[in-house]
């Protein structure tokens, strides 16, 4: 049987790792997993405990509605305010989506179609890359490199240069996986590249919290004029750890998140309602959150960092999200990021992502999700320095 949109689907690469990790746990192995990146700490209190409260109210067991309660996006709208300085209005500039992933592709689907492209960096958290292709529209890849390159020029020219012209930026900082992180002047130039040119920015703020060494990452809105050509998706799952609980925010130009929530109201009544009470008073009673997940996280970057540096394998520290992005160690670079990552499974007994699977522009790099405590990234650090001769 022929199957539409997914028949041009590569492996999943990540599988591939998946399964060696699977099978090594099965003969006993204590397998260090630096690899997905599934946040591994709890959530608030305060949700749980409201969750609990409202599924017990059989009122709010019936449908809700795809748009958001309005107290949820109010809650977003004030902390927009208090954590970048920009006002939203709720009614026309706030819309509650099915977390991050689900935001993203269908919000595609409302400004792409066939025949139309965007402009996606590479390498890219792959969503960003098939969101595009699953609405029928072509892909133009940026590539992402290293501090010293001209981005902005590099897309600039990208969208001169691409046929058919783009009708969509995506762009995504701190950046999953190369942890590139900006500055608000750089967001206000692509906000006036955005309107010189014509294109719409879409802006996946998944890391908003997540900066390290006093960098606190900035969003695309507060960029002057930016909601006349951008939307931002803020998520729930990394600053306040609630990665199963879906729940993300479309906000930015009315226009675009009129046009997201159109089409939602015919594909879904938004998330469970208890879900929304409990997000609505976690980001009003748990304002501190973000913060206590980011220097959590800050110290196991530093416990990542410091180790490989320890045992002769070079990187430069993130400066931003929830990952490390290393070029693999020049002895055993010939491998490539899946073979790499496979040994380093079954001869270090530690789980990383190969730079591959992100896209074009991501082979010959590794990614670290910091998502096992200092002892037991240490204990990884261990396993490595045994496993990796090469490096002396």
């Amino acid at each position: 049987m022929e199957f539409r949109r997914i028949s041009s689907l590569p492996p999943y690469v990540f599988t591939i790792i998946d399964s060696l990790k699977v099978q090594a746990r099965r003969d006993g192995q204590d397998v260090i997993d630096l690899g997905f990146g599934n946040p591994d700490l709890p959530s608030p209190e305060i949700a749980v405990e409201k969750l609990s409260e409202a599924a017990r109210n059989a009122r709010n067991h019936r449908y809700s509605s795809s748009r958001g309660l309005p107290k949820l996006r109010e809650a977003v709208a004030d902390l927009y305010i208090r954590r970048f300085g920009v006002a939203l209005d709720p009614e026309r500039e706030v819309l509650t989506t099915i977390g991050a992933k689900e935001g993203f592709s269908h919000l595609m689907w409302v400004l792409l179609g066939p025949g139309d492209s965007a402009l996606v960096p590479s390498p890219s958290y792959p969503i960003h890359i098939w969101g595009p292709l699953f609405a029928g529209a072509g892909v133009q890849y940026i590539p992402m490199g290293g501090a010293d390159r001209d981005l902005i020029g590099e897309i600039t020219e990208a969208i001169d240069s691409a046929w058919p012209r783009p009708r969509v930026l995506v762009v995504s900082f701190p950046h999953n996986p190369t942890t590139t992180c900006v500055d608000l002047d750089f967001f206000q130039r692509l906000v006036d590249l955005a309107k010189e040119k014509e294109i719409v920015i879409v802006h996946d703020n998944a890391y908003a919290d997540l900066g390290y060494d006093g960098y606190q990452p900035p969003s695309i809105l507060q960029a002057e004029g930016a909601k006349d050509v951008a939307v931002e998706l803020y998520s729930m799952t990394k600053s306040f750890s609630m990665a199963g609980w879906r729940v993300a925010y479309l906000v930015g130009n009315a226009e675009i998140v009129a046009a997201l929530q159109k089409l939602k109201s015919y594909l879904d009544y938004g998330t469970f309602q208890p879900v929304q009470i409990a997000a609505t008073v976690t980001l009003n009673e748990a304002k501190d959150h973000p913060t206590e997940v980011q220097q959590v996280y800050q110290r196991r970057r530093d416990a990542l960092c410091d180790g490989l540096a320890r045992i002769g394998w070079e990187m430069t520290p993130p400066q931003g999200t929830m990952f490390a992005w290393a070029p693999i160690p020049e002895p055993y670079r010939e491998m490539g990021s899946v073979e790499f990552c496979s040994f380093l499974v079954r001869e270090a007994q530690v789980a990383t992502s190969p730079g591959v699977g992100f896209g074009p522009g991501g082979e010959g790099h590794v990614r670290f999700a910091l998502i096992e405590n200092e002892q037991r990234i240490g204990q990884g650090i261990r396993n490595m320095k045994r496993a990796l001769t090469k490096l002396g």
